[in-house]
């Protein structure tokens, strides 16, 4: 391998560990203790087991430094398995759960007793471990099949047990020598918390916890969004320029927890970009009826709903890709 390709996979990986670092570090941070602090343990782990990867493949480590960073993989299993528990059924955790970390405990005491030389033991030991994260992603495969409470959530539960399970072959292959490349679980380390983190800036998939213990079942969901929509197609609420989710809360004599859950779970959108839609579609026909030719845009802003337009023009430009000008002129020319 050339020079150049170690160097990039060098960056590749190093930047991933970090990344993943700052997201443990972002986890412990959260409300949400329970779930996302074994959400976090489980990149801990894998942060210690791709990091021993990582340096043990450009320097020379201590047998017992090469066993702390396999360690890291008795971590994983529990720690995913117990997040899911956590995410979906919000119980109480009782001692006997931490259990399941005595593995992970009773190897690290033992890190630097346990042989890493390549001899018959030391690849017996590794083949245990593995078969450690194995049986745990069948437990999370199975209880992601379970009909669980929030289908978004299950959804995001799936793609973290299916990054695990991906990582988990990967060295699954370098270990039965199916694959070459050493340092290869480190780079699918990497462009995986990348993807993690892109879900989290893009989606913010973490706020979907705070809707995970609800009691708004699907029936009263869909009744909900029935009312809403209603409210906003029939009443034409959304002109209101101060219409807020306290509001249409109070006209449906709800929390508006529930009115921001249930617009959030149906629409996939949250308050103010589920309103501005019916306000877009609103200036979109005035815009184009020539009655209000000579109409000022900002006036058409106002006229729908929109409290300065500022918010409008943004708004229009990311809903049709024009301005509202650009979009008005196209039937100008009609």
């Amino acid at each position: 391998m050339q020079l150049t390709d170690n160097v990039v996979i060098i960056l590749i990986s190093c930047l991933g560990v970090v990344q993943a670092i700052l997201l443990c570090i972002y986890l412990f941070s959260l409300r949400n203790k329970n779930a996302n602090g074994f959400l976090a343990l489980m990149l801990a782990g894998l942060i210690l087991r791709i990091g021993k990867s990582i340096f043990n493949n450009y320097m020379w480590l201590d047998p017992g430094v090469r066993m702390l960073g396999i360690s890291g993989l008795l971590l994983v299993g529990p720690a995913l398995w117990l997040y899911g528990k956590a995410l979906f059924e919000k119980t109480e955790f009782s001692k006997r759960n931490y259990l399941q970390f005595i593995p992970f405990a009773v190897f690290v005491s033992l890190a630097f007793v346990l042989p890493n030389r390549g001899d018959f033991i030391s690849y017996f030991i590794y083949s245990l471990v593995l078969a450690h994260v194995g049986f745990y992603l069948a437990i999370c495969w199975w209880y992601s099949m379970k009909k669980l409470k929030g289908e978004r959530l299950r959804q995001w539960y799936i793609t973290i047990v299916a990054g695990v399970t991906g990582i988990w072959f990967t060295y699954v292959g370098i270990f039965v020598g199916f694959i070459a490349l050493y340092i290869l679980g480190a780079v699918v380390f990497a462009f995986l918390i990348y993807a993690f983190s892109y879900l989290l800036l893009k989606r913010h998939v973490f706020s979907l916890e705070k809707y995970s213990g609800s009691t708004v079942d699907a029936a009263t969901s869909k009744e909900l969004l029935k009312k809403i929509t209603e409210l906003l197609e029939v009443q034409e609420i959304y002109l209101e320029k101060n219409l807020s989710v306290k509001t249409m809360a109070a006209r449906l004599s709800v929390n508006p927890r529930v009115v921001s859950q249930v617009i959030n779970e149906s629409a996939k959108m949250n308050f103010p970009e589920f309103v501005n839609q019916y306000r877009i579609a609103k200036a979109q026909k005035l815009l184009a009826d020539a009655r209000y030719a000579q109409e000022k845009i900002e006036s058409i802003a106002y006229d729908c709903g929109f409290g300065n337009v500022t918010s409008f023009n943004l708004a229009f430009k990311s809903a049709t890709k024009l301005t509202p000008s650009q979009y008005r002129s196209q039937f100008e020319l009609v």
